[in-house]
């Protein structure tokens, strides 16, 4: 993690500028654990990606808790909505 003795402060790595100097006040930085190639490299130009799996990956399976809560769910609404429906019958 990157410390600037001068402002008495850690830094992100990507706050540091690219001469290893503070944003704030511009003097050398300690680089103190971090390795050169921790940095993640920047995706080409064009290769937007979202936080889904890439392309030709399978999803995995969708767990059993997520299952059931969703029919439940499904189960629950359905009831409301008959209780809706016949409120707004006796009702006019």
């Amino acid at each position: 993690m990157p410390w600037c003795a001068t402002c008495d402060r850690f830094l992100s790595p990507p706050t540091v500028t690219v001469e290893g100097t503070c944003p704030q006040c511009g003097r050398p930085v300690e680089a103190g654990r971090a390795r050169p190639g921790d940095a993640p490299e920047p995706p080409p130009a064009g290769a937007e990606r979202g936080p889904g799996p890439a392309a030709g990956e399978e999803l995995p399976p969708v767990p059993r808790h997520l299952k059931f809560l969703g029919a439940a769910m499904v189960v629950y609404l359905g009831y409301r909505f008959l209780q809706g429906v016949e409120w707004v019958v006796h009702r006019f």
